[in-house]
């Protein structure tokens, strides 16, 4: 296989896409066609043709014909990826502190489509865990305890078309396979503010987690101890909700833990 030319038309596209969001970024009214093409050389028709492709995923919006502006998707996606950085910045001291005290990997998750994926996570050599998840790698919803925190506050409706769409696929003997057993697990969830995974994902791995809630109250993360199936304690459970309250306090939310 040979490798792409720098001027490869998939490439090029990209970059003129980059071009026309950097000239709408520098302007808070909406800009002419005719003057986007000017700032970024591209040709009138070119320029339309990328503008509206961008108007379609929402990256850009057109508030009156042959006139442009940046998108909402864009503050969404800002959104979740300051989220994402905000989060790990307030919880990597509590993290720690959890970690002295379990002496066990501590993880912090969340959602990305059906799966979780760990953004940090504070552990030791010492640990005797078998199998570490590095940082960036993903797991589905429900195998995971910070996955069933995200389906017990997620809607029916939603949980039921994840579990159709994903067949609810088990990695060991104890892996929920089925949707009422999974209903019945996400009722206990939200009553206790706490999830569990009992060798669900790896034999020999048990996990329990707490939510992290942001400033308007929505569940953005999850905090998990995972130790080797005989040595989770439960005597951790009111730690590790406490640590999430922490760090959720530090986020702004102010509500009542474990609510949503």
């Amino acid at each position: 296989m040979t490798k792409k030319d720098p001027q490869d038309p998939s490439i090029q596209v990209l970059a003129r896409a980059f071009a026309l969001l950097d000239v709408l970024a520098a302007h808070p009214d909406p800009v002419p066609l005719k003057e986007l093409s000017e700032r970024t050389g591209l040709h009138p028709s070119t320029a339309h043709r990328i503008l509206n492709d961008l108007a379609a995923g929402r990256l850009v919006d057109r508030p009156e014909s042959g006139s442009y502006r940046l998108g909402m998707r864009l503050l969404e996606l800002g959104n979740l990826v300051k989220a994402r950085l905000d989060v790990r910045d307030a919880a990597i001291g509590p993290m720690r502190e959890l970690h002295k005290l379990t002496h066990q990997p501590v993880n912090l998750s969340v959602r990305q489509g059906d799966e979780i994926v760990y953004i940090e996570r504070t552990y030791s050599e010492r640990s005797g865990m078998q199998v570490v998840r590095a940082v960036g790698g993903r797991a589905p919803l429900h195998l995971t305890s910070v996955g069933k925190l995200f389906l017990a506050f997620d809607e029916p409706q939603r949980v039921r078309a994840y579990a159709t769409r994903t067949g609810l696929a088990g990695h060991t003997r104890n892996s929920i396979t089925d949707l009422p057993a999974l209903e019945r697990e996400l009722a206990l969830v939200r009553r206790n503010a706490l999830a569990r995974d009992d060798e669900e994902l790896e034999l020999g791995v048990r996990c329990m987690a707490a939510g992290i809630f942001d400033d308007q109250g929505k569940l953005v993360a999850g905090l998990s101890v995972s130790a080797p199936a005989d040595r989770l304690e439960e005597s951790w459970l009111d730690r590790v909700k406490a640590t999430a309250a922490q760090i959720s306090t530090a986020l702004g939310y102010r509500g009542a833990a474990g609510s949503a």
